[in-house]
């Protein structure tokens, strides 16, 4: 896939909010920081706004995103916060001056539906990672606002964390795709649907129901989409909730139990996610995965 150029200090960044309101008080800390890292921080017109729950009209939202991927200018474009509303918006949108200027695309949650619209239709790579929603000036994980400056500005990453009775062995290489797994089930059978054969899956919940989540892990099952993968790595899935009569099955025996009759590599509880840990990852780039005695993701 196409690489974006790094950022270099000078280089400017747009935070817009394609999805859910967010305050300039939420917002803050993150400008901050950036800065801090020698950037040039541009808001869009309507990264405060106000509409039900949304940050403006769908009108309004996606004139901020397409400003911001028109401008030559600016070097990333950063969600501000996740929530719903891309899906509402991504149809709207035209991707032909950002194809000619590709521009590092930020943010997790509702955000995937931008990362696998882009890569199914411009294979650029987008990145995975903290949003300003979750950077606040109490409360931020050093880890996880490092691997992003570390991103954006091409340093190398990779990460270690220590196997569990979940995970499979193995060794293996593809593009690391994926997200949010609730927004990749939205997206089934769109335009902006996944692809997933030959590639490492990464997936990420938060605040689903169990059942959901079998119903959803059925889908991607039946949809071919675990079927010629090369790896699965699974992130957080935060506050998985049950029913009065239990589903029976935990979050990890869920997905487990829905690729057991492959044998790609699966590594479980990976820190990224709805949590203060959530580290950057380049989506639509090559990547190594190992669960051996210690299980490794490295980026080319």
């Amino acid at each position: 896939m196409i690489l974006p150029p790094y950022l270099r200090k000078g280089d400017k960044v747009a935070i817009v909010s394609p999805a859910r309101s967010i305050t300039f008080e939420e917002v803050f800390p993150a400008m901050k920081l950036l800065q801090k890292w020698g950037l040039e921080v541009i808001l869009g017109t309507h990264v405060f706004g106000k509409h039900h729950q949304f940050s403006g009209t769908d009108e309004q939202r996606r004139q901020d995103l397409q400003q911001m991927l028109d401008d030559p200018s600016i070097r990333a474009i950063i969600a501000s916060r996740g929530g719903y509303g891309t899906i509402r918006i991504i149809d709207k949108l035209d991707f032909k001056k950002f194809a000619l200027h590709p521009k590092w695309v930020v943010g997790y949650s509702d955000i995937t539906v931008l990362h696998s619209h882009i890569h199914r239709h411009l294979g650029i790579q987008t990145l995975h990672a903290t949003m300003p929603f979750s950077i606040k000036d109490q409360d931020v994980n050093k880890i996880t606002t490092e691997s992003l400056k570390k991103a954006l500005f091409g340093e190398k990453i990779s990460y270690s964390k220590h196997i569990t009775f979940w995970d499979r062995t193995g060794l293996t290489e593809g593009e690391l795709v994926g997200g949010n797994l609730s927004i990749l089930y939205s997206l089934t059978g769109t335009p902006s649907d996944i692809e997933t054969k030959g590639k490492i899956l990464f997936l990420e919940d938060v605040d689903e129901y169990l059942y959901h989540l079998d119903r959803m892990m059925m889908n991607l099952r039946r949809s071919g989409k675990l079927t010629g993968l090369k790896g699965l790595v699974v992130g957080r899935f935060t506050d998985m909730k049950d029913n009065e009569v239990p589903f029976g099955k935990d979050a990890h025996e869920i997905i487990r139990d829905a690729v057991k009759e492959y044998t790609y590599p699966v590594c479980f509880d990976f820190p990224a996610g709805h949590e203060k840990l959530n580290v950057a990852l380049y989506l639509g780039r090559k990547s190594k995965l190992i669960v051996d005695k210690e299980v490794s993701l490295v980026f080319e």
